[in-house]
């Protein structure tokens, strides 16, 4: 049976889940997000067994360590993953909500309804928790989703899904509302990407390779998560103890995400006194340093070429800048950023509020680090990933993010004339 075929039915299966779950309740959706959790407590061993099995292949193939980090299920990324549908079950379900009614001069009452987005594809790498934290959302805001992850999460992945499915069917849902595409080779995705019929929404989530490659060969809408080049600047008017500290953490915590620091830019007037401490605290860490030329006049580290300011690393690299002025900085972003996340350091409010206001990427902070651009962080329970395209959503997709609205009108014999 040829890919097109087998995707096709996977298509077909997952239309027809999506109409049942667009009218499941409340109830039923949070008792299979109940179920889910309960299945990844009791199967923990299983779980492990098979995220053994992937990172040993990983290791034999020479993944980094960055990659690594994020295929590996360990007990705080469990914990968070259960922790994550708890928060799902609590927020309140979004379909079927009526938001502005209002009447017309004819009488007709005119309104909107909020509905899922009905089956969204999602196409991945590594990291084997966006499987289900994926996978939670759109049953919450009932949707059917279609996964394809990485070959590197395969055993993770299909395991995983099982567990989910089995909650479905103890909440009376349709199982066909998770599937995940059953193998890892690539004329499968192509496949994918042509289920315009059946797939309204395709989500990439990876390196910026997958995602061009996803935006230039799919037929159906793409909601873009480009690559995250996240930017701190420390201000002038900083506390140069706590912009160590969240500098530090945006960039060494997990270096390997999205929301990690790429780019640090420090204001001329403490460069002086903060980059000789902060090349002492990265070093410690095992932080490759590429610097401007002023940066280089003050601590020895690599010179930074033009493709560092647009460099997604993803490792233990920090490009460093030394800018004159806020707006020269809030000037670097614009140019270099990828809309993703960043920060200001600073004591000043007029100028907290002139970079909120300046820079328009989908998470803009003040006193903290870049890597609370997150849904599970922001208290949206999970995330289905950033959107980095102001279309339809913007930042972290929660449940809300997976639906769109309908008008509705109400009549009483009403005709245009």
């Amino acid at each position: 049976m040829s890919w097109k075929t087998i995707l096709e039915e996977i298509g077909r299966r997952a239309k027809r889940a999506s109409y049942l779950m667009a009218k499941a309740t409340t109830d039923q959706k949070n008792n299979a997000l109940a179920a889910i959790a309960e299945g990844l407590r009791r199967e923990r061993g299983r779980i492990e067994e098979a995220n053994r099995k992937d990172v040993e292949q990983a290791r034999e193939s020479g993944i980094s360590g960055a990659k690594l980090d994020r295929l590996i299920l360990s007990e705080k990324v469990m914990s968070e993953m259960v922790a994550g549908i708890e928060e799902v079950i609590a927020w309140p379900d979004p379909v079927g909500k009526i938001t502005g009614l209002w009447k017309r001069p004819n009488g007709l009452k005119v309104g909107r309804m909020r509905i899922p987005l009905g089956v969204i594809g999602i196409i991945y790498e590594s990291r084997p928790n966006v499987t289900v934290d994926a996978s939670i959302l759109c049953i919450k805001s009932g949707n059917a989703v279609v996964l394809r992850g990485g070959s590197e999460a395969f055993y993770s992945n299909q395991c995983l899904v099982g567990i989910m499915r089995e909650g479905l069917r103890k909440a009376e849902l349709p199982e066909d509302a998770v599937q995940l595409v059953p193998t890892t080779e690539r004329e499968a995705v192509l496949e994918m990407l042509k289920l315009e019929e059946y797939v309204d929404v395709m989500i990439p989530r990876g390196g910026e390779e997958l995602i061009r490659f996803v935006s230039e060969n799919a037929r159906m809408p793409v909601l873009k998560h480009y690559k995250g080049v996240c930017h701190v600047y420390v201000d002038k008017f900083a506390d140069l103890s706590m912009a160590e500290t969240v500098c530090v953490n945006a960039k060494v915590q997990r270096p390997g995400v999205c929301n990690a620091m790429e780019t640090l830019l420090v204001h001329r007037d403490l460069a002086g006194k903060f980059l000789p401490r902060m090349k002492e605290v990265f070093d410690s860490h095992g932080v490759e340093l590429r610097g401007c030329p002023r940066t280089r006049e003050i601590i020895p580290c690599r010179e930074a070429t033009e493709e560092d300011w647009k460099a997604e690393y993803l490792d233990l690299i920090l490009a460093v800048k030394v800018v004159d002025s806020m707006n020269e900085a809030i000037d670097h972003i614009h140019t270099y950023g990828s809309a993703h996340t960043e920060a200001i350091i600073t004591e000043n409010y007029e100028r907290a509020w002139a970079f909120i206001e300046s820079v328009q990427s989908s998470l803009v902070l003040v006193n903290a680090s870049t890597r609370f651009n997150d849904g599970y962080q922001l208290g949206l329970g999970a995330e289905i990933g950033i959107s980095t395209s102001k279309l339809h959503a913007f930042g972290p997709m929660g449940v809300d993010e997976l639906t769109t609205t309908k008008f509705i009108a109400f009549g009483n014999g009403q005709i245009r004339t």
